[in-house]
């Protein structure tokens, strides 16, 4: 049975709803030409389009409505573009590369992270001069205060891209390097986390391993070797940032008891690791030791908005790319929920007057949905019909490639038999891959907040944070900014950008 509105019924119903969002549409007219004092970027790993109007139904579905009408607090900013994501070497690109992208205003090769396209991945010697530097770096040159959120490592490849300058992103730790790039005078990405910009305000996340000697137990897991220590060179890293910050109010913590008891106005820096690796699955947190991301963003930003300078947040939903390479639907759409509480959070503590909200992806995945599905059915429910070749049925959900590809006597095999509602259920792959792959095409760039109508269009990838900086007056072109009674304000100055392209054309 199909399940809608009554009201639905009537033509009324649709033209009073088109008429009112053009109401709405038209005071868009007016545009915010403020000075960005904050900037926010939520990224979601691997949050393809796909996935945006999958986990847009189950935010539906979860509140018990039929899911379709539902909106993301993504869905509600006011401008929306596309970015082309390719890599330099990549047709379909890595987080790395992205990441480059759209934190460092340049487009990379893949597997590399803050390092031009002239860097070749795994080959130390061509990181020397081949560094870009991040928005995170702009901001805080800036006096802003600055902060990372994730949901993975910190020093995975999304937020790295924040700080370091690597030629693999997989050199999380000395021991994950070559010894040869290690000779070559390469520090692997935790060390870069703490050297290369040293006052970074907020860092959360996971990756607790890499920050300590090699065997040494872990806090929360202690005797399981595969949670202890990893570094070789006997460093700790996290006792080395509490002594430098010591006496400057910096914070260490590892679980969601202390991250709540914390009195954010006496903070100045905080530390916080809350797993060996990468946090666990929305689904499986434990909600009494383990943070929500929402959780999360909330005393990031009670920290950082003290400063009157403004602050530059990155936020992290960084495991809806692993429940897509693991096949596990299920899993990455609700990470993608919770990243959309966090956005929400986010706005009810920050105003469009003064801050920027870009919300987008690094990349998409091979995952879809489709089959001729019902109003209001379960978004990991079954199509409504059988194959008419083999016929068996199939979930509406669907991978282009990975590990749910399944052989059962001869043939596909016949979901009726298992339940494919569980949480960590794959979904079925037209190709056998032990992990799911990226998908090529372009993702959707959400933005409010000031000149957040520069984001229009298809764009590169990289566009991104030259928007970002010239909404907030840092970074390399800043001659709109004007002074005005003592306020910054925005003057479009269009001089520069000529100066740039002129240079470009001759260079060409």
């Amino acid at each position: 049975c199909i399940v809608f509105s009554k009201w639905e019924k009537d033509p009324n119903f649709w033209n009073l709803g088109a008429q009112q969002t053009l109401s709405e549409a038209l005071t868009l007219q007016d545009l915010n030409k403020n000075k960005a004092n904050n900037l926010i970027l939520f990224l979601g790993d691997g949050m393809g389009i796909p996935t945006v109007t999958a986990a847009r139904i189950l935010k539906g579905q979860l509140m018990g409505q039929s899911g379709e009408e539902m909106q993301l607090e993504m869905d509600k900013f006011p401008f929306v573009s596309l970015a082309k994501t390719y890599n330099t070497n990549a047709q379909v690109p890595d987080s790395a590369g992205t990441a480059t992208a759209y934190l460092c205003g340049v487009k990379a090769n893949e597997g590399t992270v803050g390092v031009s396209a002239a860097a070749v991945r795994s080959q130390c010697n061509t990181t020397q001069g081949n560094e870009v530097t991040s928005i995170l770096r702009w901001a805080k040159d800036a006096g802003k205060s600055v902060g990372i959120v994730t949901t993975t490592r910190v020093n995975h490849a999304t937020p790295s891209a924040a700080y370091a300058h690597s030629v693999d992103r997989d050199w999380y730790s000395d021991n994950e390097m070559p010894p040869e790039a290690l000779e070559a005078g390469c520090r692997d990405i935790a060390r870069q986390l703490f050297e290369n910009i040293p006052n970074i305000d907020v860092i959360m996340g996971g990756g607790r391993k890499y920050m300590f000697p090699k065997n040494m137990s872990d806090v929360e897991y202690p005797g399981v070797a595969k949670q202890s220590g990893l570094r070789k060179d006997g460093r700790n890293l996290v006792e080395e940032w509490k002594d430098k910050k010591k006496d400057k109010k910096g914070f260490y913590i590892w679980n969601k008891k202390q991250l709540l008891s914390l009195n954010p106005n006496n903070v100045d820096y905080l530390l916080a690791l809350f797993e060996p690796g990468d946090l666990m699955y929305d689904l499986e947190r434990n909600t009494e030791t383990d943070p929500s991301l929402t959780e999360m963003v909330e005393v990031a930003i009670k920290i950082l908005k003290r400063n009157p300078r403004g602050f530059y947040l990155l936020v992290e939903g960084g495991r809806i790319d692993h429940g897509h390479h693991e096949g596990k639907a299920k899993q990455a759409l609700h990470e993608a929920v919770e990243m959309d509480r966090a956005i929400g959070r986010a706005a009810l503590m920050t105003s469009t007057y003064d801050t920027l909200t870009v919300v987008t992806a690094d990349h998409s995945h091979m995952f879809n949905f489709g089959g001729y599905t019902p109003r209001g059915n379960t978004i990991f429910g079954l199509a409504p019909m059988t194959s008419d070749v083999d016929q068996k049925p199939f979930t509406s959900i669907l991978y282009g490639n990975g590990p749910g590809y399944k052989i059962v006597s001869g043939g596909r095999e016949n979901i009726s038999t298992i339940d494919y509602t569980e949480n960590d259920y794959q979904a079925q792959a037209a190709v056998p891959l032990s992990m799911e792959t990226h998908g090529g095409e372009d993702v959707a760039v959400f933005a409010k907040g000031p000149l957040a109508h520069l984001f229009h269009g298809v764009h590169e990838q990289n566009y991104i944070p030259h928007v970002m900086a010239y909404a907030a007056c840092i970074g390399q072109n800043k001659k709109h900014c004007v002074s005005q009674s003592g306020t910054d304000g925005l003057s479009p100055v269009l001089s520069t950008i000529a100066a740039l392209l002129t240079v470009t054309r001759l260079l060409s």
